[in-house]
């Protein structure tokens, strides 16, 4: 638990988001990506080597190393919220380890390995597919999707990328003796539980209460609190909720997303990576000595919340050459790369070696 009270909520107002990607052509910039990145130092003594006034170099105990837009508004994590789910469900009793919890906090591709894994969760709560709650959806993934479509297979619960997290919230509420029906519910047991880790381990209170695209409440923090919950989640002590929950996640990447995603890239190529990805342009990276990241795209793009991840990583103290690949998508102009998505100078985007 936190010694120390909670902050009061982040500010509800339009985020003062700053360019922090530029779509460049033929030495051009064509577009321009806004958002806010937050890095967080860690345990180490490495230095980032940035100069940007930005920068505003910390004690090694979570402080602010880089800031760049608004990091201190409200927002939405989407799903970058579940692994704080995850450490709440474990904490409450969910037995889940290894690649079902991994799935259990995942925003999956739909293959099949995810729909047995969201059906093996609910084979263990005595449920079925009918009783979960979110909703009816076709595979993530475009090529599971279109071959789903092929097959004349309709849209469904257990095909949504939720489906491992209801799963597992069900699982959790025949464990402990709380109504299933109404799990989504906002002042639900389970739900009320969860708010007050999102509390405990961003370390403020909540700005706000929504409800998610797959229907479970979510909780407007910072992106700066964001970054402290990641962190804490990252360097759980061994035994802890946290730990089992960061120990599935970097064990089973692939389950909590799918083969070919960024995410689950990323954290095989960085060892002790932690990451989750949300709608929306957010993205959260963690390392074992409490270095953090987290990033908001402004637009939403996909296309930015990557190099820009990336290059605040580099920021944290991984080593560029592990993230070669995930320097930006080029453009391209009769059939060659002409450009390419690449973040800001703030970000020092020459530590990142482009493509070849």
């Amino acid at each position: 638990m936190f010694s120390s009270p909670l902050a009061d909520a982040p500010a509800i107002r339009e985020p003062r988001h700053v360019p922090v990607a530029h779509v460049t052509r033929g030495g051009v910039v064509e577009g321009v990506h806004h958002g806010s990145v937050v890095v967080l130092s860690g345990n180490g003594n490495g230095s980032s080597g940035n100069s940007n006034s930005n920068s505003d170099h910390g004690n090694g105990n979570g402080e602010v190393r880089f800031r760049l837009g608004d990091i201190e508004a409200a927002c939405y994590p989407r799903s970058a919220l579940k692994p704080l789910q995850a450490v709440a469900m474990v904490r409450a009793g969910l037995p889940l380890d290894g690649d079902l919890l991994s799935l259990a906090m995942g925003s999956h591709s739909g293959e099949e390995r995810h729909l047995a894994g969201a059906r093996r969760i609910l084979e263990l709560a005595g449920l079925s597919e009918d009783d979960l709650r979110n909703v009816p959806d076709l595979p993530y993934d475009p090529a599971v999707r279109d071959t789903w479509i092929r097959e004349g297979r309709p849209a469904s619960r257990l095909a949504q990328n939720c489906s491992g997290k209801h799963a597992a919230m069900l699982y959790l509420c025949r464990l402990n003796g709380w109504s299933s029906a109404d799990y989504d519910d906002p002042d639900h047991p389970l739900q009320r539980l969860i708010a007050g880790v999102v509390e405990e381990f961003t370390g403020q209170r909540i700005a706000r209460v929504s409800v998610d695209g797959c229907g479970t409440p979510l909780f407007a923090v910072s992106l700066h609190g964001l970054a402290r919950a990641a962190a804490r989640i990252a360097t759980g002590a061994p035994g802890t909720p946290e730990s089992r929950v960061a120990d599935a996640l970097r064990g089973h990447p692939e389950m909590a997303s799918g083969a070919g995603r960024d995410t689950a890239a990323l954290m095989r190529a960085v060892p002790g990576l932690l990451a989750k990805d949300g709608f929306e342009g957010v993205q959260i990276a963690a390392l074992p000595d409490g270095s953090a990241v987290a990033v908001k795209i402004a637009d939403g793009a996909n296309r930015a919340r990557v190099p820009v991840a990336a290059a605040a990583l580099v920021l944290a103290g991984v080593e560029p050459r592990l993230l070669t690949a995930f320097a930006g998508e080029p453009t391209t102009g009769g059939g060659l790369p002409v450009g390419g998505v690449r973040p800001v100078a703030a970000l020092d985007p020459s530590a990142l070696p482009a493509p070849v």
